[in-house]
């Protein structure tokens, strides 16, 4: 993801912030009363002593905001009680850049993660929501779904919603499959099976046909409450090699507004949909799979 573009406001909050600045302050603050007290004159005597008292004032107001602005990373009391601490060190440093580099990101509303690290985030997405006060308690999900399996892996996740939908939250899921899966008895099996699973869970599963999706509601997406929206960039796989993933703080009802429009209500919803092809595939799939009567059915959705 591109760095945010810096304005005058913010390089004028990051000089101010910057530490040489705050040395300069801190120099002034030790030099001017020196000064004072060397003064014989009164009034230049209180006009420094004025500064001073200015200077103090402002320390302790840049300490209090930098605390609120900025992350306090504890360092170690004592590098020597690392069994190797230059190795230490280095770790340490890496770990600080890298959190500093996202930390801006973050800042900004936005996040970017890859790889293994999408579902790590999932699930620490879903348990951020049942720690807090966020409402509603719930998930909006819209999954790509190019194999049915590939969510069944993934049991952090899937434990993190069972655990939701224990305390009371809610869970709509949407699968959004290809017509020409859709018509495959080898797709359509395990399909069913992921949905079953997922009601016995609680979830509500709605099913919408990914050829009929205008590109920007056919996206994979977790919307926790209308707190955040994990937003899928490019697909990950089963061990987590590949993937990339955007978690947007802000700008989350646009989320929400793209996928209550695939939802939608009454006959023309999602669950409706679902159930229509269920109708017509599970006694398929009990007998012999007929791909022109699901056809048919596949093609009224």
């Amino acid at each position: 993801m591109a760095a945010p573009r810096r304005d005058s406001a913010g390089r004028a909050v990051d000089a101010l912030a910057s530490p040489a600045l705050a040395n300069v302050i801190g120099l002034a603050g030790i030099v001017t009363p020196i000064v004072a007290w060397l003064t014989a004159r009164g009034t230049t005597k209180n006009v420094l002593l004025v500064v001073e008292t200015v200077i103090v004032m402002l320390l302790v107001g840049s300490h209090i905001w930098l605390r609120k602005r900025f992350i306090q990373l504890r360092r170690a009391n004592n590098l020597r009680d690392m069994d190797d601490s230059h190795y230490y060190d280095l770790v340490r440093a890496k770990l600080e850049r890298e959190l500093v580099s996202d930390y801006s990101a973050v800042a900004d509303g936005h996040m970017q993660v890859y790889a293994s690290e999408v579902p790590r985030l999932s699930v620490m997405l879903l348990q951020t929501l049942l720690e807090s006060e966020s409402q509603p308690q719930r998930i909006l999900a819209s999954d790509l779904t190019t194999d049915p399996a590939l969510l069944t892996r993934r049991r952090d996740y899937l434990a993190a919603n069972r655990q939701l939908l224990n305390n009371g939250g809610t869970i709509q899921r949407l699968f959004i499959a290809r017509e020409r899966d859709l018509l495959r008895a080898d797709y359509a099996r395990p399909l069913l099976q992921l949905i079953d699973s997922h009601r016995e869970m609680g979830v509500t599963c709605g099913l919408a046909v990914r050829d009929r999706l205008r590109a920007d509601q056919a996206v994979d997406v977790i919307i926790i409450a209308s707190a955040a929206a994990l937003v899928e960039d490019e697909q990950g796989d089963a061990d987590y090699t590949k993937g990339r993933s955007t978690v947007h703080f802000k700008g989350v009802d646009r989320w929400i507004s793209r996928f209550e429009s695939v939802w939608g209500n009454g006959s023309d919803s999602a669950p409706a949909a679902l159930r229509a092809y269920e109708s017509a595939a599970r006694p398929l799939l009990d007998a012999a799979w007929d791909e022109t009567r699901m056809r048919q059915t596949v093609d009224t959705l």
